[in-house]
């Protein structure tokens, strides 16, 4: 009977410990968020022009641009493979880049939470137990999402109010660039950070090894 019970506990005992956070966890999703809110301050300038100009060439193109903001939630849940970590990156980094100073203030916090959660729920999805390739990229069109979903309701013009063209081009947009530059550029960085060694002490880190 004991034998049989520690059996049962043994699996429940191993899924808690892998889900619970160690300190190793929270200090690399804040140096995670630190550096991408440091990549989201630079492409605010770069991405915002290639915004204006897509936008300019067709309402709602502009969404082609915002796939790195989109970039935190990608790399922090496949780094660190743990419920929160994509919102946590994302949003660490939206606070970063709001502190800093951009165009948009506090409501870019708004932003990385909805864009950050988008990413999340993905990962939640596969009950973080994948990923891979093509979950990256769900992940980056979930993120996509949850700013399409923010935007229409949030800033100082939201999106509801425009045309049902606008918006599903916008979305559309932001689907291919949460797929391409935040999913597929995310998973090729954490690779490549992979293959260092940085990320020993990680999954991510271990698996790189096995694939070399």
């Amino acid at each position: 009977m004991h034998t049989s019970t520690s059996a049962r506990t043994a699996p429940a005992v191993a899924s808690a410990h892998r889900f619970s956070w160690r300190v190793v966890d929270i200090v690399v999703a804040a140096v995670l968020g630190v550096a991408v809110g440091l990549v989201f301050w630079g492409w605010n300038t770069v991405g915002g022009l290639w915004f204006a100009a897509m936008d300019g060439l067709t309402p709602g193109l502009g969404g082609i641009a915002v796939g790195i903001w989109l970039i935190g939630g990608v790399i922090g849940g496949l780094i660190i493979r743990k419920p929160g970590a994509a919102l946590l990156v994302e949003l660490i980094a939206a606070v970063v880049s709001a502190l800093i100073g951009n165009a948009w203030g506090p409501l870019t916090i708004v932003s990385g939470l909805a864009q950050g959660l988008g990413a999340e729920l993905i990962f939640l999805a596969f009950l973080y137990l994948r990923f891979s390739l093509p979950v990256a990229m769900l992940a980056g069109v979930g993120a996509g999402v949850g700013a399409w979903v923010n935007e229409l309701f949030v800033g100082s013009s939201p999106n509801i109010a425009k045309t049902v063209e606008f918006n599903l081009t916008y979305l559309g947009t932001l689907v291919v660039s949460g797929a391409l530059l935040a999913g597929l550029v995310g998973w090729l960085l954490v690779r490549a950070l992979a293959a260092t060694g940085a990320l020993s002490r990680f999954a991510a880190g271990r698996e790189a090894r096995r694939d070399v």
